[in-house]
C-alpha cells in the first residue's frame, strides 16, 4: 500500500463518484493505491456530511503568528548578539505573545538567521 499522502479535494470526488456508482471499496484502494481505511472514513464522512471537506482545527496551532515571525527576525537582524530569550522576552513586551526559547530558535533557523 502506500506511504502517508494527502489527497487533494479532486481526488476525494472521484473517489466518492466511484463509489456512487457502486465500485466497491477494493477496486478503489487497488486503483488510487490506498489503505482501505481511508476510503471508508471518507465515505462515511460523505454520508454523513455530505462533503468530503477536512475539519477545521485539526492539529496543534503555532504558537507565532506570520507577524511576529517578521518581527522575530527583524529585531534579530538588528541585534546580531541577541539571545534566544531577549528576543522572547522582546516579542513578548511588544506583542503580549509568550513563547519559549525553542521556538524562537526554530523560526529564526526558518528565517536562515540562525544555524
Amino acid at each position: 500500500m502506500s506511504t502517508h499522502q494527502r489527497l487533494d479535494d479532486g481526488m476525494r470526488w472521484r473517489i466518492v463518484g466511484r463509489l456512487e456508482k457502486s465500485q466497491s471499496q477494493v477496486q478503489i484502494c487497488r486503483e488510487f493505491n490506498l489503505t482501505p481505511s481511508v476510503v471508508c472514513n471518507l465515505w462515511k464522512q460523505f454520508q454523513d456530511t455530505g462533503s468530503i471537506e477536512k475539519n477545521p482545527g485539526q492539529g496543534r496551532l503555532r504558537a507565532t503568528t506570520a507577524t511576529e515571525d517578521r518581527y522575530l527576525s527583524i529585531i534579530a537582524r538588528h541585534n546580531r548578539s541577541a539571545t534566544a530569550s531577549q528576543l522572547s522576552r522582546d516579542l513578548y513586551a511588544a506583542t503580549g505573545t509568550r513563547v519559549s526559547t525553542v521556538t524562537v530558535s526554530k523560526r529564526l533557523h526558518e528565517t536562515g538567521l540562525f544555524a
